[in-house]
């Protein structure tokens, strides 16, 4: 069923998205459809929404074929979303996909031309690319440029920015980072990058388009978010260099 060995899965973590997770699953069934020139499959993960968004992503995959739907009542945010996905994914490629769409599916082949391009194993959207084009909130992207500033002397690693909602993966890579990610909310794109990094992958950034439109849930960054993600990196810096806890991997 393989067409050049691109079968692709994307998981989609969703969380009190019932207002427009049919129309943006179809949408990324469409573009996908049009554009991935491969087998692929949807994975939309309900992350314990008390809304309808378990029923309304249910009822995209009665009219669209290779839509699984992953739910569980209780909210684990959106790493614990996505890891939940994973054990669902049968694509050869992983991509990351946020349901609101800021982000839009079309992006997704152009992140694997250049993972073709530069014999990469990830590759990640990124706000700090030259080519990017961003319609982002000022206070965003000083947040994001200060942060990606902690993480290179933190980690060392070679790319300017870990928290995009689109990234494309090997399977491979996930399967052997995802049992060790502790990090459920607030830095597991990291914790999964600097392992990456450390066991040698080669992780390459690509621009992106992005619309943000969230006013909401992911989206609104709050002063506690700041301070828990700053003590989850903390936490992931201290696994890496003081525990031991990611060695075996």
């Amino acid at each position: 069923m393989k067409k050049n060995g691109k079968t692709l899965s994307v998981i989609m973590p969703s969380f009190n998205e019932g207002a427009h997770i049919r129309k943006n699953v179809v949408e990324t069934w469409e573009t996908l459809e049009k554009a991935w020139g491969g087998p692929f499959e949807i994975i939309v993960v309900d992350d314990g929404s008390s809304d309808n968004t378990h029923a309304e992503a249910l009822a995209a995959s009665r009219t669209h074929p290779h839509i699984k739907v992953v739910h569980y009542k209780v909210n684990r945010g959106k790493g614990g979303a996505l890891k939940e996905g994973f054990m669902s994914a049968e694509g050869d490629y992983v991509a990351f996909l946020d349901a609101d769409l800021d982000l839009h599916p079309s992006q997704i082949p152009a992140l694997f031309k250049v993972m073709e391009e530069k014999g990469a194993q990830i590759v990640i959207g990124s706000k700090h690319h030259p080519s990017s084009a961003l319609k982002y909130p000022a206070h965003r992207r000083l947040i994001s440029r200060v942060y990606a500033i902690a993480l290179k002397l933190l980690f060392k690693l070679p790319v300017r920015d870990t928290q995009t909602g689109l990234k494309i993966f090997k399977a491979e890579v996930l399967k052997r980072i995802f049992p060790k990610v502790v990090c459920a909310r607030y830095a597991y794109d990291l914790e999964i990058l600097a392992n990456a990094h450390r066991l040698g992958y080669t992780i390459a950034e690509a621009p992106i388009v992005l619309n943000f439109q969230r006013v909401a849930k992911w989206g609104r960054i709050r002063t506690k978010d700041l301070y828990r993600a700053g003590m989850d990196t903390l936490a992931i810096f201290y696994r890496m260099y003081f525990t031991g806890h990611y060695k075996g991997i």
